[in-house]
């Protein structure tokens, strides 16, 4: 029983920690997720990839989305969108 309180709390007091993102955070975490999973996607065509030069090519797009992406999220976290419009908004 003790182990089921402890784990509901755990869960909560993450929910909890969550709650305190900001839309600004929660965008940044989303271009980074997007950037991600087209980064993975590339990797795994790289992997089917039928030369070494064709593999080679999809991995070094796979790293140059992810360093986007990330960068794109580090905007959002640090810009303010209403006097810097690097970041597109």
């Amino acid at each position: 029983m003790k182990k089921i309180f402890g784990l509901g709390i755990a869960t909560g007091l993450i929910a909890l920690s969550a709650c305190n993102s900001t839309p600004r955070e929660q965008t940044a975490d989303n271009i980074e997720a997007n950037a991600e999973a087209v980064a993975d996607n590339l990797e795994d065509a790289a992997d089917n990839a039928g030369t070494p030069t064709l593999e080679d090519n999809l991995e070094n797009k796979a790293d140059g989305v992810r360093a986007t992406g990330q960068n794109q999220a580090d905007d959002m976290r640090t810009n303010d969108p209403d006097t810097n419009l690097s970041n597109g908004i």
